[in-house]
């Protein structure tokens, strides 16, 4: 059935379902990630390599933060809908 003229002008409202506990699971990961980078630079650090041990953590968060990004986007985008809004009775 081909959509009608009413129907592709009706508004809609933009819904955002997300709540912290969608995204609970990806922050506590990442710190996790945050938290072994560190132990592993304090251990290079220890071994008298303190540059391996800046390499190693930088290195470690600049690779992870594109995929934190990438998963906090992508579960924003799908807790996202257009809602089309009731339609209104006029006053008769």
């Amino acid at each position: 059935m081909a959509p009608t003229p009413s129907s592709l002008s009706q508004p809609y409202n933009l819904r955002c379902t997300l709540t912290f506990g969608d995204i609970y699971g990806q922050i506590l990961i990442w710190m996790a990630v945050i938290f072994v980078s560190l132990a592993a630079g304090l251990a290079l650090m220890g071994a008298s390599r303190p540059l391996f041990a800046l390499v190693g953590v930088g290195l470690i968060l600049v690779l992870s933060l594109p995929f934190l990004l990438f998963a906090f986007t992508t579960t924003l985008l799908n807790h996202i809908a257009l809602v089309p809004e009731p339609e209104r009775r006029s006053p008769s």
